[in-house]
């Protein structure tokens, strides 16, 4: 699965002594490697005819924004999660100093230095560069599991801000590399057509289409626990013009049928799955946790929000519910399985992500039993 992909790209650069120089998960510093791979960009002909360039707001991309303002093009970025608008765009003020530029390629600087785009915006984008957690050379892209690269790229389409042929870069690390599955894909998944590594430079020449617009039917009502949608006010307004334009923009939690039938497959691909031995239960990692990457326990949290989930079968393995959790995107910061007593207790950092697992799993069927999901008495508070 994806998740396991990126809980096998964080081990690797755990155990090779890396995961503190480079990763795209909010490093805490721009390290040489990533210098050295965003330098690149400059040697590519895409990058050298590009007026606007788009590059994710993440530490590691730093670099990136930097090469694009040294080269005097437009740069513009997405507002953080997009909690407060789509993009910011910074035009490289005349006679910048180098400082100057080095300070705008920063989030600060983009606060400080930009001007606000909105789905109104002219922007004409001819580069975008995203981060990833992992790609392979054939070009499928896996990101951090939150889909706001996805999202924004299918923003842009419903803008007219991208093309068809509009390039896509991602910047990693040479072990980010990897063989990637096709079926891992969804039809929202942004694809790439150049990967930087610190030592290569890699066209994929991938032929599978890019998003096409935002597909409303696979969006989710409830995101970390509260309104996807109220979460990002720009997102409600494309979905308010697009209605109006007589589009179909039906959420996956409006459809009835189409939430039974996706319950239903999810059901069935577990109980299919994982027909090898499976290690004892023990910590499921979240790489995508933006606070602390490299540290999937619970340690120095401020509040743990612990899910009850009981009425298990009794030849339900912690596998399968750990597959279903992988399914359902609501994977726990730690799983204590407790099969004999029929229920397990999933232990969240926040509150959203626990509210989110019970909308979730609630009445959901595995071995023949509609689970029990509810909030467990007595959360902790540390």
């Amino acid at each position: 699965s994806k998740w396991d992909i990126r809980e096998k790209v964080w081990e690797h650069l755990e155990a090779s002594g890396l995961a503190d120089e480079f990763i795209l998960l909010m490093a805490p510093s721009l390290p040489q490697g990533s210098l050295q791979a965003c330098s690149s960009l400059g040697e590519l002909d895409v990058f050298s005819r590009a007026r606007e360039v788009k590059v994710d707001p993440d530490k590691p991309l730093e670099g990136a924004r930097l090469a694009a303002l040294q080269a005097r093009k437009t740069l513009l970025v997405p507002t953080p999660r997009l909690r407060t608008g789509l993009f910011n765009r910074i035009v490289p003020p005349a006679g910048a100093t180098k400082e100057i530029l080095r300070r705008c390629a920063t989030s600060q600087g983009v606060r400080d230095y930009s001007v606000p785009v909105g789905l109104d915006g002219k922007a004409q984008v001819d580069l975008v560069v995203v981060g990833s957690v992992a790609v392979s050379e054939k070009g499928w892209r896996i990101g951090k599991g939150e889909g706001y690269a996805d999202m924004e790229y299918a923003m842009m389409v419903s803008m007219g801000a991208v093309q068809e042929d509009t390039p896509v870069v991602t910047i990693v690390h040479d072990c980010q590399v990897l063989d990637i599955a096709e079926e891992l894909l969804d039809d929202h998944d942004l694809t790439v057509d150049y990967i930087l590594t610190p030592t290569r430079i890699i066209q994929t020449n991938c032929k599978r289409p890019k998003p096409q617009g935002i597909l409303w039917h696979k969006a989710r009502i409830q995101r970390d626990g509260s309104e996807m949608l109220g979460k990002i006010p720009i997102l409600k307004t494309l979905r308010s013009r697009e209605k109006q334009a007589g589009k179909d923009v039906t959420l996956q939690d409006e459809h009835p049928a189409l939430a039974n039938t996706n319950r239903a497959e999810i059901s069935n691909k577990v109980m299919a799955a994982n027909t090898q031995p499976q290690p004892a239960p023990g910590l499921m990692g979240q790489p995508h946790v933006e606070s602390d990457p490299g540290n999937p326990k619970l340690e120095g949290s401020d509040t743990v929000t612990t899910v009850y989930v009981g009425n298990l079968p009794d030849s339900l393995r912690v596998s399968e519910l750990k597959s279903a959790l992988r399914e359902l995107k609501v994977i726990p910061a730690r799983l204590s399985w407790q099969g004999a007593q029929h229920r397990a207790f999933l232990d969240y950092r926040d509150q959203g992500a626990a509210h989110r697992a019970v909308s979730s799993l609630q009445g959901l069927s595995l071995g023949g039993n509609a689970l029990r999901v509810e909030l467990a008495r007595g959360t902790k508070h540390k």
